[in-house]
């Protein structure tokens, strides 16, 4: 009979216990999307921090004249430190990037996220962003992207 109760809380809790591990995992994601990607390569943060929320492998892969380009993240962090030495100043209000999440898929250490980044309240890109989560918690290891037309 204890056995019978204790696998009936088993399945009512579970789901509740896993919907929450979930949620954790997606706010640990957004954390480093956020910090690495939107505040650190779009609006000029430290270096540190991008590297940390960047796999070394990572590649951006983008869809140039029918051609798959690949830009690792080693060349984004360069020309970051370029921009950076050209103009140290932090983005303007109008100048920020900012971000939204529509979409969040973890399955185990893998995650897709779907972002829009947005300038001056107009879409700029809806990525796509592939991550793994690593001894040293998730990562970035790829993008793919579709750039809006501007107005």
């Amino acid at each position: 009979m204890k056995t019978i109760k204790l696998f009936i809380l088993v399945i009512i809790f579970l789901p509740v216990f896993l919907a929450a591990q979930d949620d954790s995992e997606k706010e640990a994601i957004k954390k480093v999307i956020q910090s690495a990607y939107v505040d650190g390569l779009q609006n000029k943060g430290p270096v540190s921090d991008i590297e940390k929320g960047f796999h070394p492998g990572f590649e951006l892969l983008g869809n140039k004249n029918n051609e798959l380009t690949k830009f690792p993240i080693y060349s984004w962090i360069q020309y970051h430190k370029k921009k950076l030495a050209e103009n140290p100043n932090p983005p303007t209000a109008e100048e920020v990037v900012t971000c939204k999440f529509p979409l969040i898929d973890v399955t185990g250490n893998a995650a897709m996220v779907k972002i829009e980044l947005y300038k001056g309240g107009n879409i700029l890109f809806t990525d796509y962003l592939s991550l793994y989560k690593f001894e040293e918690g998730w990562q970035i290891v790829s993008k793919i992207y579709f750039r809006h037309e501007q107005k």
